[in-house]
């Protein structure tokens, strides 16, 4: 910009400079009338040296004008492909401490905090289970005294199913999932991600029949006596890996799946992936 206000400055000055010469030749034109005609070319000659001028600061005008630049197009990377889980043939989990439950039937408020302390943080069993809401239909909270005796259904004292405990651990601050229909595979999927699972099956890994328990509001819940809970750590071609009150054992997994899909295949766990 700074140039082109220069050259246009310069373009004013010489036309300033034509005026007064176009002004003094007219004089001398009139008292040279009778000279000889060479006398007129050095008038020709201002004439075309200051044609010559003009094209040059045209010229230098044009080249002095911004050019646009086209900038090619940025190409846009395609967003990277999540990798899929490949599933092993076996995994097992190491570090996980469980303990003897302190409720006679606390056993998911007792593996409740073996889970979270597994990942570093500290609960009481008494202040989860004072967490969990109260409900006769253990889909939607804890069902009877948890000092009761174990083996009964409701409206006895029962224990909770999985939406409550993941619920509560939930409120603790812990990203809990969980619930029913849960798949061996998905539960392989997790252990092998080194993320114990919470389990609900009977007794010691036993089978019993489910049994339709109508609530007072006339919903519906699967239950069966002796309703437990443990922890699976690990897995292989034959066996699972699991944690009772702080002891380990392997079953086979036709047995572990006998006795887990007694109450809809119900799991929890803590996913930190997100």
């Amino acid at each position: 910009m700074k140039q082109k206000r220069t050259i246009n400055l310069l373009f004013i000055s010489i036309v300033g400079v034509l005026l007064v010469l176009a002004g003094f030749g007219s004089i001398n034109k009139s008292k040279a009338l009778n000279l000889p005609q060479t006398s007129l070319s050095p008038t020709l000659d201002v004439a075309l040296s200051v044609t010559q001028t003009m094209h040059a600061i045209y010229s230098a005008t044009e080249t002095a004008r911004p050019t646009s630049t086209i900038i090619p197009p940025t190409a846009t990377l395609p967003p990277p492909i999540a990798t899929a889980l490949v599933i092993p043939d076996e995994a097992y989990i190491k570090g996980f401490v469980g303990h003897r439950q302190f409720y006679s039937i606390g056993c998911e408020t007792s593996v409740a905090v073996d889970l979270a302390a597994f990942y570093g943080v500290t609960i009481t069993e008494y202040d989860f289970q004072m967490s969990l809401p109260k409900s006769d239909n253990p889909d939607l909270g804890f069902v009877g005294d948890v000092n009761g005796p174990w083996g009964q259904i409701p409206p006895y004292a029962y224990g909770v199913h999985a939406a409550p405990v993941v619920d509560t651990l939930k409120e603790f601050g812990l990203p809990a999932e969980g619930g029913k229909d849960y798949t061996f595979e998905d539960i392989k999927a997790q252990l092998a991600q080194s993320n114990p699972v919470i389990v609900w099956v009977i007794g010691h890994m036993e089978y019993s029949e489910p049994v339709e328990y109508v609530d007072k509001q006339g919903v519906i819940s699967i239950v069966a006596p002796y309703e437990h809970v443990v922890v699976l750590t690990g897995y292989n071609g034959d066996t699972v890996r699991y944690n009772n009150n702080g002891r380990y054992a392997d079953v086979q997994i036709e047995t572990f799946l006998n006795s887990w899909g007694v109450l809809g295949n119900m799991a929890v766990y803590l996913d930190y992936s997100g």
